[in-house]
Parts: C-alpha cells; structure tokens; sequence
C-alpha cells in the first residue's frame, strides 16, 4: 500500500468518526493525524470518498463551515440534502451556527 493510500485510508477512518449531527473540516482531521498543514491532502482523500457509502463525506467541510466538497457529490445539492437530513441548518452553501455542530477529533478521540 502506498503512503498516499495509507493517509486516505486514515482520513476515512477518523471521517467514520463524526456522529451524525456534528461536522468537521479538513484542517482538523489533518491536525489530528500529525500532519497539521494538510488540509489540501485531506481535501484530496474527501475528493475520493464522495463514492464510498461507509464514508460520511458530507460532515467534512472547510474551517469556515463552507460546503467545498459539493461538487463532488452525484449532484451539487446532494451535500446539503444530508446536512440537513441531519438537522444542520445550511444557508448559501455554508453551515449556520458552524461551531455549534464542530466535532473536533484532537479533542473528541483524545
């Protein structure tokens, strides 16, 4: 397996994490990895998992609460829908409230 398979693989692991209701940004799961600058790789592993159903891509979002993943959903919406599905308010394509529904891993899993 390659590092970069590896890595994916962590991130998905820490993503299964996130209980439903709750969100967390790339940054935070690059930081909880020890690799505190990653955010972009972590973007990279989420650009990858919008196809695995075990992945709950849509809680994984930027450090502001937009919804920067959205387009690789089967629909631009389809992020959204599942936000909502589980009642967190999005408005203009970014979580409302965001630190009210911020799970962060170094604190949660630690």
């Amino acid at each position: 397996m390659s590092q970069r398979s590896s890595f994916f693989q962590d991130v998905y692991e820490v993503v299964m994490l996130i209980p439903p209701g709750r969100v967390t940004s790339y940054g935070a799961i690059g930081k909880y990895l020890g690799m505190s600058s990653s955010a972009r790789m972590v973007g990279w592993a989420m650009n990858s998992a919008h196809t695995l159903p075990h992945v709950p891509a849509h809680r994984v979002v930027n450090r502001i609460g937009v919804l920067t993943g959205k387009f690789f959903f089967e629909t631009p919406n389809r992020m959204q829908e599942l936000l909502e599905a589980e009642n967190i308010e999005v408005a203009n394509d970014q979580i409302q409230n965001f630190t009210d529904f911020f799970w962060d891993p170094v604190k949660e899993l630690l």
